[in-house]
């Protein structure tokens, strides 16, 4: 055999990996590159030890000893009122200061959406029909303009998308954003494995792998260089969401204001759950007093469905993965900080002993993700706000049904709809009591309620598709 076999053979032995060459005298010259590059980029010792701890001898979960964390609601009375000017004022100098930076996690591909490109290339806009990754630009651009400054954007693709989404970019003029506020950077992959804690090969010359899931971000930004290029911007904060929220208020200044009052390193916000049964982590707070999520499958049944007295759900906050996370709490995360993996039983292509691929058709094995929000364990001062789902968080998931296309486009409209109406604007309703036609504000016309109602033209009629901006 020759040397290349040798090595990696040596390599993958003390694990039990050594089936990953199985085909090694089929593949030609570049298959043979293909292969070893993958192998070389594995911690195989780390891979080892996930599946003899948390696939081979997994031991059942312990109870958590958790309690519900504090949160700063809406603001109720004057002081209330007071403390949210005072910290919208903070958060609208820091970003006037240029110190604000953005960060959309979007490794993912559209394929519940039908669509096999970037899930942030998916069009969203109820009237425009404007991409969700137009749309997010588009708020960054509106806040750039209204605090007089440059805000960049960072982009955490996957090896998955990454070109797709650079080229999708690249096509639109970069949805008019310049070049250099255009960061892209890629998360990293993990192997997947069998029930007996195999690699999985889903080619003669590959090893079935993923990307690490969003908590991939604070790793990838340090070893990518992103982090540096920050400081040397000038940036202390970067605010943290998903491509698919397409209600989401980038950067809002109360937020912001709050989380640097607070000297926090990590900051969320977060909604009341619809119901226990949600699937959505929820923010708490461990026995040690730190600030943790917990994902729903981890919760009991009983934790769950707990109550309070007035009858709401005891652990009501539900995580959205809406951040703000200081530059400097990342780079520690980053290089420092391992956060621990989550295993997810998948239906996963491989091949059989003759190298033929085989799609199956029940989960035959592990993929192994990390969560961003895992990293707030770590962090020694945190801060909670509640959100207002309407206002602020409509994810698009599914095709059709709960969280997909049609309830995050009635989601715009309606929110556009409360906008308008509450500058004085006839709304035509239908019999549900929601708009009548389909309504999208742009951005770039107006980030919120009190800005659209500066702009509106005098005596605005609605009777039809409304599209300002």
């Amino acid at each position: 055999m020759d040397d290349l076999y040798v090595r990696l053979r040596r390599k993958l032995a003390p694990f039990g990996q050594q089936h990953v060459l199985r085909f090694w005298d089929r593949l030609d010259g570049a298959g043979r590159s293909r292969l070893a590059g993958q192998v070389d980029s594995f911690d195989l010792e780390r891979i080892d030890e996930l599946a003899k701890t948390r696939v081979l001898s997994a031991a059942p979960a312990a109870a958590l000893d958790i309690s519900p964390i504090e949160v700063t609601r809406f603001p109720r009375t004057a002081e209330e009122h007071a403390a949210f000017e005072r910290a919208r004022r903070a958060g609208e100098d820091v970003l006037r200061q240029g110190r604000g930076g953005c960060l959309v996690v979007a490794g993912g591909q559209g394929t519940r959406l039908g669509i096999d490109v970037p899930k942030g290339t998916f069009p969203i806009g109820p009237v425009s029909g404007k991409s969700l990754f137009d749309l997010h630009v588009e708020r960054v651009r509106a806040l750039g303009r209204n605090y007089r400054t440059r805000i960049p954007l960072l982009i955490m693709t996957s090896p998955v998308n990454d070109a797709a989404t650079r080229e999708f970019f690249r096509k639109n003029d970069n949805f008019l954003l310049p070049e250099e506020d255009a960061v892209f950077f890629v998360q990293g992959v993990m192997p997947a494995v069998d029930f007996d804690g195999k690699l999985i090969l889903d080619a003669p010359d590959h090893v079935s792998a993923s990307p690490n899931g969003h908590g991939g971000v604070m790793p990838a930004l340090a070893e990518s260089g992103v982090l540096d290029r920050m400081r040397k911007r000038g940036i202390t904060d970067l605010f943290h969401w998903q491509v698919d929220n397409v209600l989401v208020k980038i950067a809002e200044p109360v937020f912001l204001g709050f989380h640097c009052q607070t000297q926090s390193r990590m900051s969320s916000k977060v909604c009341r759950k619809r119901d226990a049964a949600e699937r959505v982590g929820v923010t708490v707070k461990r026995a040690d007093g730190r600030t943790a999520v917990v994902e729903y499958s981890d919760l009991s049944a009983e934790q769950a469905a707990r109550t309070q007295a007035d009858g709401s759900l005891e652990l009501w906050a539900g995580n959205l993965c809406i951040y703000w996370y200081t530059v400097d709490f990342a780079e520690k995360i980053g290089r420092d900080a391992q956060l621990p993996f989550h295993l997810a039983r998948k239906k996963i292509p491989s091949i059989d002993r003759e190298g033929v691929r085989v799609e199956a058709t029940e989960a035959n094995g592990i993929k192994f993700e990390t969560f961003v929000f895992d990293a707030f364990p770590q962090a020694d001062k945190t801060f909670i706000m509640e959100l207002d789902r309407a206002e602020e968080f409509a994810p698009v998931k599914n095709l059709t049904g709960e969280d997909s296309v049609e309830s995050a486009q009635q989601a715009m409209t309606e929110r556009s709809r409360r906008w308008l109406e509450s500058a004085g604007v006839a709304v035509p309703r239908g019999a549900d009591g929601r708009s009548r036609w389909p309504i999208e504000i742009s951005p770039l016309f107006a980030l919120d309620a009190e800005e659209l109602k500066a702009k509106l033209p005098a005596r605005l009629v609605i009777d039809g598709p409304l599209l300002l901006g």
